[in-house]
């Protein structure tokens, strides 16, 4: 009897130890994964088009979408853009029931979302900025500063994706130009 509980107890340790060395592996997978990524949203996002514009994303189709988790109901506008070369203005007037913009870093990650319900307006008027860059626009401001919504980031890289809802098939056209004519760059 005494030869079977060291047995009986290395292959408990034995099992343990397995045990814990795959859930040790398990974690540093899952941990390095976005890491080896070989390609993000924002990498994705240069596709459609030149930095700092508005470019309007393709019809979506099933099991082909130009970026994943876009709404099938909506139509899309991207804009990459880098606050290295100063801060960057958002507007558009999208005359439909529900717009939205999202900011994003160039992980991916949600830096501000906005819609026309919490914005109060049709009009988007929005400002992204760094810290750096909001401190010297704070010494000499411009007139119209108090109508833009200031969004102040660290990220100095990402992307914007306007969404808006196109009520009937017979208003996609107006839609998509009111997409295309929205402007991203630069703030004078």
């Amino acid at each position: 009897m005494s030869i079977l509980l060291p047995t009986r107890l290395r292959l408990g340790l034995g099992a343990l130890a397995v045990l814990a060395l795959s859930v040790v592996v398990h974690v540093l997978v899952i941990l390095a994964i976005p890491r080896q990524a070989t390609h993000s949203s924002y990498s994705e996002a240069a596709t459609f088009g030149p930095d700092r514009q508005f470019n309007l994303l393709p019809p979506l189709r099933a099991g082909a979408e130009p970026l994943p988790g876009l709404d099938p109901a909506m139509k899309h506008a991207t804009c990459r853009y880098q606050l290295d070369n100063g801060p960057v203005l958002f507007t558009a007037s999208v005359p439909v029931p529900f717009w939205s913009i999202g900011l994003f870093d160039d992980t991916g990650e949600v830096i501000y979302s906005l819609n026309n319900r919490t914005a109060g307006s049709d009009i988007l008027s929005m400002l992204l900025i760094t810290p750096e860059q909001l401190s010297i626009l704070r010494e000499n401001p411009p007139e119209d500063l108090d109508k833009l919504i200031v969004i102040e980031t660290r990220a100095s890289r990402g992307f914007a994706l306007l969404r808006a809802l196109s009520p009937a098939a017979a208003r996609d056209l107006e839609v998509d130009l009111a997409l295309k004519t929205a402007y991203c760059g630069s703030f004078s």
